[in-house]
């Protein structure tokens, strides 16, 4: 039985296509009442080709949710039944993919457009030999299909606070690890006195792509895959790997289900790309003061928890600097961001990568981009804002670091990483 199913399964690999989004439409929902979230929270337990982009969270907030063509009649009469409020944000969601997916003129590195995983890789390795001094390989170990997970760790001297910057967990979520190989090129080649100062006065610890299997995924097979590619049934594939992490995991928001978007994994650390990143931060977790996760999308500087509302930890201080890292990023463009508690600011969602780094190491400071927009083009935000998306990203982390510095938040770090350089 076995046998013939591994076969069934590599012919379907064999003559598997792409898939595309023709006519399927991103609509956002206002939940107004307690039914209308049952009914939203129903239909995101089903599945069955819906997508929720924003999950229904609670009374007040909104989701985003897709409908494919053939759940068009079925939708109309939930909204028709329960009087959801649906506006309709895109018509056809293949238009956009096909606009954020247009190839550069030139081939290589850019941040003109979005890359696959073997030019990213590519551009790492010129970046080795162009930078020798100061560049490091660091691996996280293999993902379950074997692919590294590869990282580089900038270091001018000695003795620096360590700073780790975790993207691409999620794998659909293009623009965060575009934003962090830019805020990285731009750490080794900018001449803003700003940006020398972060460079070479704190350790970088970059790992770009942390979930390689599932990025490739989502240039090969299905653009909005999220999860890892590790099986856990005969037809489910993947756990969500920013609900894997073992603090407080299973905790809440997060699902049993194993075909779930939101599948927690079977227990923690059942992922390599979970474990792999967190034994690597373990090695270093004394030097590095800072650790921040990438995502998109919504806008949001989020700090931990996401298990609770209650205010733990020094989350007053991370919250005070926050709000300045936001009015800073607001600055050159007008973006707005909200800052806050995870749990407060969107919804319970436990096992994620800044509450274990918090909660069982003490990291000073950590925090969640969820970067452009609000929904309007979510997670296929187009090429041509990643960029702008990453300048203002730049803006709000020199912040972040400046105020962790008065605050005195990077010390401990600092007199770890100096005594391992002795």
């Amino acid at each position: 039985m076995f046998c013939k199913l591994l076969f069934l399964a590599l012919v379907a690999s064999s003559i598997a296509e792409k898939a595309r989004y023709d006519n399927y439409r991103l609509y956002r929902i206002q939940i107004e009442n307690t039914e209308q979230l049952e009914v939203l929270r129903g239909i995101e337990e089903i599945g069955e080709g819906y997508d929720f982009w924003t999950e229904p969270a609670n009374v007040g907030s909104h989701a985003d949710l897709v409908v494919p063509p053939h759940k068009f009649g079925e939708f109309s009469d939930f909204v028709e039944r329960f009087n959801l409020q649906a506006s309709l944000s895109q018509s056809n969601l293949q238009t956009i993919f096909d606009e954020e997916q247009r190839r550069p003129a030139r081939s290589g590195m850019s941040w003109t457009a979005y890359h696959r995983l073997d030019v990213i890789f590519a551009w790492m390795d010129q970046l080795l030999a162009t930078y020798p001094n100061v560049l490091t390989p660091i691996s996280a170990g293999l993902s379950f299909e074997g692919r590294p997970l590869r990282g580089l760790k900038v270091s001018y001297k000695a003795g620096n606070p360590g700073v780790m910057i975790e993207s691409l967990i999620h794998a659909r979520e293009w623009v965060s690890g575009a934003t962090a190989t830019w805020i990285l090129n731009e750490l080794l080649t900018s001449n803003d006195p700003q940006v020398r100062n972060i460079a070479e006065n704190y350790d970088w610890h970059f790992f770009p792509v942390a979930n390689p299997d599932g990025y490739e995924f989502t240039h090969t097979n299905t653009r909005m895959w999220r999860k890892t590619r590790q099986p856990h049934s005969i037809l489910c594939i993947g756990a969500d790997p920013n609900r894997n992490f073992g603090f407080n995991w299973n905790q809440g928001g997060s699902s049993s289900v194993a075909c779930s978007d939101t599948f927690h994994g079977p227990q923690p650390f059942s992922e390599s790309e979970t474990r792999g990143l967190m034994e690597y931060f373990a090695q270093h977790a004394e030097t590095i003061s800072t650790y921040i996760s990438f995502h998109s999308f919504s806008q949001m500087l989020l700090l931990p928890y996401g298990h609770t509302t209650q205010h733990l930890d020094n989350h007053d201080q991370i919250l005070a600097i926050g709000q300045k890292a936001i009015d800073k990023l607001r600055e050159r463009y007008g973006t707005q961001y909200v800052v806050g508690n995870i749990a407060e600011t969107i919804y319970i969602a436990s096992g994620g990568s800044i509450d274990h780094v918090k909660g069982v190491y003490g990291t000073p400071i950590a925090y969640t981009y969820e970067f452009r927009d609000t929904g309007t083009h979510g997670f296929a935000l187009p090429a041509d804002q990643i960029i702008p998306n990453s300048e203002e990203a730049m803006d709000s982390i020199i912040v972040i670091l400046e105020e962790g510095e008065k605050e005195g938040l990077h010390r401990a770090a600092a007199a770890a990483a100096a005594a391992r350089a002795v």
